[in-house]
């Protein structure tokens, strides 16, 4: 069993012997302190590294996943994730990033059973009911899925900045922005959805505008 994932301390050793030439502080900086200006808020589908789709180096992004990008008041792992970037990483920008095609996304929209996380997906579902009617007017059942998966990103950055962590730091006044975003496997490309807040009520005001202009 063992011999079938040798070849990732292979290709470990081969990428630390790589970054070293390239770079010799490399990992000493990182030792040194973690200052990213960026928490990512993605899902965990492999198919979408955080730290390669914007190009930036391990250390300058701080990264949360979970199946179709949800963000949950009672998800004490992503709320811890989100205190511990807001308040003690103090980074600038909040990403979260939904991709096109997202299976989680897929399996709420069409009430395809998956087990446990079925349970997890009903969030999913809960964005998906309050659009029936949006995505009952799309006749393509590939672009009324990633319909949803935008309308998901949408929904989840209202969830983000009504966090009390969001709500906290605003009201100190600290600098922080949450985006939504959606990845497409098809080209590497982001695409701005157009709601990008810097309060609980900009983000609610800019959610209608920015579900309207998918439209």
């Amino acid at each position: 069993m063992s011999h079938s994932i040798d070849h990732l301390f292979a290709n470990n050793k081969a990428w630390s012997e790589r970054m070293q030439a390239e770079d010799p502080e490399f990992f000493s900086r990182l030792v040194a302190q973690q200052s990213p200006e960026y928490l990512w808020i993605g899902c965990s589908d492999s198919r979408v590294p955080a730290n390669q789709i914007i190009g930036l180096a391990p250390g300058e992004v701080f990264v949360h996943r979970n199946v179709a990008n949800v963000v949950v008041h009672t998800d004490l792992n992503a709320l811890s994730v989100i205190h511990y970037a807001v308040e003690m990483l103090r980074v600038k920008h909040i990403l979260v990033v939904g991709h096109y095609g997202c299976g989680g996304v897929k399996a709420a929209l069409n009430d395809n059973r998956t087990g446990l996380t079925d349970n997890w997906l009903r969030h999913v579902q809960d964005v998906r009911d309050r659009h029936t009617e949006r995505l009952a007017q799309i006749d393509d059942a590939d672009a009324r899925l990633d319909r949803l998966c935008e309308l998901n990103a949408i929904h989840q950055v209202v969830n983000v900045c009504q966090t009390s962590v969001l709500r906290e730091a605003w009201q100190r006044g600290q600098n922080v922005t949450v985006h939504a975003w959606c990845y497409s496997l098809d080209n590497g490309l982001v695409n701005n959805l157009g709601l990008s807040a810097n309060s609980r009520n900009e983000a609610l005001e800019l959610y209608r505008s920015a579900v309207e202009r998918l439209a």
